[in-house]
């Protein structure tokens, strides 16, 4: 089945996968594209329309990411923030720094007699802007259709080649409305139609699999989560038992999880999987290691040799697939966004490694792999699954992993996780966790002097693993929380809980 495609050209801007997230929310395909390769992406594929992003530079600056216009001919074009300027630039209108960076909540003042334009009639006139240059000008053709106190461009038109621009950012939830604007240039403007669906993505990715693998084997490597369990859903509905499901117990997983994940797999899948308890391996690798970014290389690293170790026993497999899901490739780096951190499943996977690796779940993001998952008829207790990073408890025991900071740490986030299950706070977190620091701290315990390690406790919302917030748990839970963890993990001595939002940190502390 072909769909038609939006391309989101990325320009850097902190806010560029969630442009991504937003069309394919009104269920329209749609990519991130690198600006540096736009041009040629896009004349080779002619999209149904593109969207140029924000992004941190001024279009004024030597060296400014930029895109040749020319390609857009007859195509669609939404331009937001640093997108809007470079459509103004580029086709003969004015931009100037402006006096001051804009940072916050504005109010859109529609202008002009267009009933039809992107922002007439909006239900809120609240809209976010983030940008330090503004429209001073519009090129020839363009109308102006919005404006804010500080801004007297706020939003541009040139219908008949149905090209638009706005200096806020509609993909933010900060713009009440923002959702309105981008659905009308969607469907009124760009004349779009939902085509895409979880049903139409399990018969492309079927048909891609199967094109690929030909009459080969794919080694399946799962983990009890979501990502892994559609992953290996779809290659059994694609290739049958020749996709071969591997379940590594590295012992870093969460308290009796390695178990459980052997159980509930062999009970849903038919048997098709093979276990190999490797700890002393995972353990001896990571011997001494405190440097989070070489915990995740050696987790990924090892990973594959105990697939190549057991090449016989996994009979032959050339292709190797993984649950790695967009918001893993965003943190990993792009040639347009910084690397936050390296995925195991990302960047972590060794040069020597033989297989080809497979990922057929790589552009989606969490809620829309649930939502395949569900399509593919999987239980709804594996489709909710919190997520877990690859590296496991390794990035969640800060400085060096042992057995027992590891024993330490499932120890506390059974506690943890266990009391907000019986309180019923756990609805609508996202995730939720302990994480051992790397610090001691003086105590005292039974009128004696303790020096012990502090455990710090997380919990967030979010809808898409890009941007989450600390999730307000009652203080009495807390409390109750913190005095079983001092009380029944040995070794602790100290209970924090993390407040702070993605941005600016992370959700794992490592």
């Amino acid at each position: 089945m072909t769909h038609q495609t939006v391309y989101v050209v990325d320009f850097g801007g902190q806010y560029t996968q969630l442009i991504v997230r937003r069309v394919r929310e009104f269920g329209v395909y749609s990519e991130m594209i690198p600006w540096t390769t736009a041009a040629e992406k896009i004349s080779s594929s002619k999209p149904s329309a593109v969207i140029l992003s924000g992004g941190p530079k001024s279009v004024l600056e030597p060296g400014a990411p930029t895109l040749d216009f020319s390609v857009l001919e007859g195509i669609p074009v939404l331009g937001i923030c640093y997108g809007q300027q470079l459509m103004a630039h580029q086709l003969g209108g004015k931009v100037e720094k402006a006096s001051h960076k804009e940072y916050g909540l504005r109010t859109l003042v529609p202008t002009g007699t267009k009933p039809h334009s992107l922002v007439a009639d909006l239900t809120s006139d609240q809209v976010w802007m983030s940008h330090g240059d503004q429209v001073l000008g519009v090129p020839q053709g363009f109308t102006v259709t919005a404006s804010t106190d500080s801004c007297p461009i706020a939003a541009f038109e040139n219908a008949s080649k149905v090209q638009y621009g706005v200096q806020f950012h509609p993909e933010v939830t900060h713009t009440p409305d923002g959702k309105t604007v981008l659905k009308r240039f969607l469907f009124d403007h760009a004349k779009l139609k939902a085509d895409w669906t979880s049903e139409s993505f399990i018969d492309e990715q079927i048909a891609s699999i199967r094109a690929t693998v030909g009459e080969g084997k794919v080694l399946c490597a799962v983990s009890g989560g979501v990502d892994s369990s559609v992953m290996a859903a779809l290659l059994i509905r694609a290739i049958g038992d020749r996709a071969v499901c591997v379940f590594v117990d590295h012992g870093l997983l969460r308290k009796d999880e390695a178990a459980q994940v052997k159980e509930t797999f062999l009970g849903h899948f038919s048997g098709n999987l093979k276990a190999f308890d490797v700890q002393d391996q995972f353990f001896d690798a990571l011997k001494g290691e405190t440097d989070p970014e070489r915990k995740r290389k050696i987790v990924g690293e090892n990973f594959v040799k105990v697939f190549e170790d057991h090449a016989s026993e996994l009979q032959g497999c050339d292709f190797l697939a993984q649950g790695t899901l967009y918001p893993d490739v965003i943190e990993s780096g792009s040639p347009t966004a910084a690397k936050i951190k390296t995925h195991h499943n990302v960047g972590g996977l060794p040069a020597w490694m033989t297989m080809k690796l497979i990922e057929p779940l790589r552009w989606l993001f969490k809620d829309e792999v649930r939502s395949v998952g569900r399509r593919l008829g999987l239980p709804e207790d594996m489709v909710e699954r919190e997520p877990f990073p690859g590296p496991g408890l390794a990035v969640r025991v800060l400085g060096e992993v042992t057995r027992e900071r590891v024993h330490m740490t499932q120890e506390a986030d059974w506690i943890f996780r266990s009391e907000l299950k019986a309180r019923g706070l756990n609805r609508g977190i996202w995730q939720s966790y302990a994480a051992l620091l790397d610090v001691r701290s003086v105590g005292v315990m039974g009128d004696e002097r303790t020096y012990e390690q502090p455990i710090v406790l997380r919990a967030v919302e979010s809808e898409d693993a890009m941007t989450a917030r600390a999730v307000n748990i009652p203080f009495e839970a807390l409390e109750a929380i913190s005095r079983r963890i001092v009380n029944e993990v040995q070794g602790v001595n100290r209970v924090f809980y993390d407040l702070t939002s993605k941005p600016p940190a992370t959700i794992e502390l490592e």
